[in-house]
């Protein structure tokens, strides 16, 4: 396929017509600055193949800002020897016709002719999308997309399998792929994907499991049924010997000795304990004597002691006392000066209160009268509003109806000046004594009238005269013209008017009235925001605290300008000082008497203390007290010797019983008596359970039962093995033909290999690129690096896209498809290296397909050896 010439008007930036020719059937290199027009004359290509000319989703082929646009692309290309013209056009002008030599198509014939020739469909509704594209997807590369090949391989993978089936032969067979997917149907309904049973081979898997439970479980029973049996015999015989020489009872007699051991140590441990309280309390009661004893000896000692404070606190009373006068006599001062404070404060009280209450007065007086102006306005405003609104309801009418009445007086209008140039005219010219009659309606003299019905001519002396306007438009007009009348009449009815005229006037005091209204509202809000009411309630209030504030003025004496009266907040500060001042000489007073009545309180005490040791010291009773400590204390020492003696004796008896040895005998025997009971009661009650379920098993037949599970197991582990057997050939087959499949579809990928190592080899020399079974390049190496293609760096990836693309072309050639490869700006990462290696591989491909180029670099492929075609430039020419 060779593009020689396209077209476009009104589509996008080119409004008027612009014309591309003079296309070579190689490499075409088509450049222009950015926003110039590039990547449009790509979108217009696309959009006459792959878009409906019949769409509504291409608005953006639409010129910016001109709705009435017709989107216009004309292609000329040579395919096969034979011509081919296309031309469509979308939005406001849809068309689309295609001419092949000699033959022509149009609309959708057209339009389907296209996508059998190059490989694609079209959606069924909406924009064009990638999956749609197929072969023109893979080879028009748009700007930014050349690394992305995988989507476009995908989208075009039928038409690429089609022509490598068309070259092979024997492999675009179909009989093969029917075959594996029968066997995979039949293999699925045993398997499923990863090769697990499913359905009834899944349901025999398990009741044949479920059945070697079963077995398992009955076999068990039968064992442990042999066991219990055995068991049964041996219990028997261990509960008879246990009867006969009952061990529990030699327990029990250890057991009893034991505890009397044990209660004798007890014993020996309270007679102890007592010995050591009596022994405590010697010791505390001597204790208590020799501190009575060191008591009496240091008498002499607190005696002097007690002296010296006695002293002390007779010279701070006399301290004391001396500054009474002086504190007294501060406290006496406040309190004149406080007085005097508080009598300022008053005065200064006083004034401040008349001067408010004058200004109360006169502020209330203004506003008495601001509200008495307020309210004579607001009355004179109420009664324009009521005025207004009494206009308003004489003159109501809706705005609405009464431009319905005259848009229906207008088409009345227009219809009867319509009725009178096509109805049938009637003009007549009479003598003076001549007359006729027309519908029962005389006519003398001269006159003229129209006929829209039938009517009927009276002519004295001559006859009657019938009079039938012709026409379908007459009678149409004739019941449109009734129905205008009618509805005519019936609205001036219902708005009470006579005319048209008179609806306007109405309408137009209406809304005068309205206005009127609003300006009367407006005005008395302003004055009398809360209404009438309120303005009155305002000024009777106002007249009421005025009254209230002349009495307060009145019953306020006014102070003795003689005075010299300070400002209140001097007097104020001024009588704080003073409360401050005389809190602090009635706070120093109350603290001097506390402290006096305690240094008083402190040298009573004192003396009182001093003279009783005094007392104390000289009584013969002391010297007695003395004597008899003394004495109390030697016997108290003997008596704690003998208690000392007894205790280690009785320490080592008891050390020498070892009463711990003696609890752990007794919790010995107490576990053996229990153990060897309770042991002889299990065996009798095991003894009881095992009649009991061995009497239950053999009832149920349990060999019975198991001989029946093993032949029901028997017959589904022979459906199990036949279903098995199938599953496993169906699979095994299914693999051979997978293999078979895949050997075939290596032949497929060959041709396609051969291209891609074409040009690999010029830009990866010793490199390969392997194609999977969807023919999408994957696995990439060169030396020792191994990888996929996806992880290469972004340049690398969009010059193996390109490469790979021109592989596809070469291979749709050789199958004898149309190919034409369209580049948008592509290959921009690419290093000066890769990039010269590039223009080889560009130019070589060229030789086999047309190749349009666009780019906005053009000074990067000036050495491509082919005539440049600036779009500027072109642009400018038309112009």
């Amino acid at each position: 396929m060779k593009l020689q010439r396209m077209r476009i008007e009104q589509l996008r930036q080119f409004r008027k017509p612009f014309v591309l020719d003079n296309l070579q059937p190689g490499l075409n290199l088509i450049h222009g600055p950015n926003e110039s027009g590039k990547s449009t004359l790509v979108r217009a290509i696309r959009a006459a193949f792959f878009e409906r000319y019949r769409s509504t989703a291409v608005d953006d082929l639409r010129p910016w800002g001109d709705s009435a646009a017709a989107p216009t692309v004309e292609l000329d290309f040579e395919h096969e020897g034979r011509s081919w013209h296309l031309t469509k056009s979308f939005l406001q002008r849809k068309r689309c016709d295609l001419k092949v030599g000699t033959d022509t198509y149009s609309e959708d014939d057209a339009e389907e002719k296209l996508a059998e020739l190059l490989g694609y469909q079209y959606p069924k509704r909406g924009a064009s999308k990638a999956e749609h594209w197929g072969i023109p997807g893979l080879l028009w590369v748009e700007q930014g997309t050349g690394q992305d090949i995988e989507q476009a391989i995908e989208h075009a993978g039928d038409h690429l399998k089609s022509a490598l089936n068309s070259m092979v032969g024997e492999v675009a067979s179909s009989g093969g792929d029917d075959l594996i997917e029968t066997v995979r149907s039949q293999r699925d309904t045993l398997l499923t994907g990863t090769g697990k049973p499913r359905g009834d081979y899944l349901k025999l898997e398990k009741d044949r499991a479920q059945s070697e439970l079963e077995i398992e479980e009955l076999k068990e029973r039968v064992h442990k049924y042999q066991e219990q049996v055995d068991r049964l015999g041996k219990l028997a015989q261990d509960y008879d010997q246990a009867e006969a020489e009952r061990p529990w009872e030699d327990a029990q007699r250890q057991l009893e000795e034991a505890r009397v051991r044990y209660q004798q140590v007890e014993r020996l441990e309270q007679q102890q304990n007592q010995e050591k309280a009596t022994l405590s309390q010697l010791q505390q009661n001597h204790r208590l004597l020799q501190q009575n004893k060191e008591h009496l000896e240091g008498l002499s000692r607190q005696l002097e002691g007690r002296k010296a404070e006695l002293d002390r606190a007779e010279r701070d009373l006399a301290t004391a006392e001396a500054q009474t006068p002086m504190i007294a006599g501060r406290l006496s001062e406040a309190r004149t000066a406080y007085e005097q404070a508080e009598k300022q404060r008053k005065l200064a009280g006083l004034l401040q209160t008349r001067q408010r209450l004058e200004q109360d007065v006169r502020r209330l007086e203004q506003q008495k009268q601001v509200l008495t102006q307020n309210l004579a306005k607001a009355r004179d405003y109420h009664q324009q509003l009521e005025q207004a609104r009494q206009q308003a309801r004489d003159n109501r009418i809706d705005p609405a109806a009464v431009k319905n009445l005259k848009t229906t007086a207008n088409q009345l209008n227009e219809e009867t000046i319509r009725s009178r140039t096509i109805a049938t005219r009637l003009s007549w010219q009479l003598e003076a004594s001549a007359s006729l009659t027309l519908n029962n309606e005389q006519l003398a003299g001269q006159g003229e009238q129209q006929l829209l019905e039938e009517s009927t001519l009276v002519i004295p002396g001559v006859g009657t005269l019938g009079i039938t306007p012709g026409g379908e438009e007459l009678a149409s007009t004739r019941r449109k013209l009734k129905t205008l009348e009618d509805s005519f009449a019936e609205q001036l009815k219902t708005l009470g008017v006579a005319s048209v005229e008179q609806s306007e006037d109405r309408l137009s005091a209406f809304e005068s009235a309205g206005r009127a209204q609003k300006h009367a509202e407006d005005l008395l809000k302003s004055v009398a925001p809360a209404g009438i009411e309120q303005l009155v309630s305002e000024q009777s209030e106002a007249e009421s605290e005025l009254a209230k504030a002349k009495s307060q003025l009145q019953a306020t004496p006014e102070p003795d300008q003689k005075e010299n009266v300070p400002a209140l907040e001097e007097a104020e500060a001024a009588f704080v000082q003073a409360g401050t001042a005389l809190d602090k000489a009635e706070s120093d007073e109350r603290e001097h008497q506390a402290k006096r009545s305690a240094l008083k309180q402190a040298r009573d005490n004192a003396k009182t203390e001093w003279q009783r040791l005094a007392d104390e010291e000289k009584s013969p009773e002391r010297q007695q007290q003395l004597q008899q400590i003394t004495t109390d204390l030697a016997n108290l020492e003997k008596q704690q010797a003998e208690l000392q003696a007894s205790l280690e004796r009785r320490e080592r008896e008891i050390r020498e019983a070892r009463p711990d040895f003696l609890m752990q005998d007794i919790e010995r025997y107490q576990n053996a008596v229990n153990q060897l009971r309770q042991t002889q009661e299990n065996r009798g009650r095991e003894l009881r359970d095992i009649k009991v379920r061995l009497e239950a098993w053999g009832a149920e037949g349990l060999e019975e039962q198991l001989n029946e599970k093993e032949a029901e197991y028997d017959q589904c582990n022979r459906r199990y093995q036949e279903l098995h057997r199938r599953a496993q050939a169906l699979d095994l087959l299914l693999n051979l033909l997978t293999e078979k499949r895949q050997a075939l579809t290596r032949r497929l990928q060959a041709p396609l290999q051969k291209h891609l190592n074409h040009y690999l080899s010029v830009l990866f020399p010793e490199a390969s690129l392997e194609v999977d079974e969807q023919l999408r390049p994957g696995t990439f190496s060169r030396g020792s690096e191994l990888g996929q293609i996806t992880e290469l760096s972004f340049g690398a990836r969009e010059q193996m896209g390109l490469i790979s693309r021109l592989a596809y072309a070469d291979l749709l050639r050789e199958a004898g498809r149309p190919t034409l490869v369209i580049l948008d700006d592509t290959l921009v990462h690419s290093d000066s290296d890769r990039l010269e290696d590039m223009k080889r591989i560009l130019f070589d491909a060229a030789s086999r397909h047309q190749i349009l180029l666009f780019t906005c670099h053009p000074e990067k492929w000036q050495d491509l050896g082919v005539p440049p075609v600036d779009i500027q430039a072109s642009k400018e020419q038309g112009a």
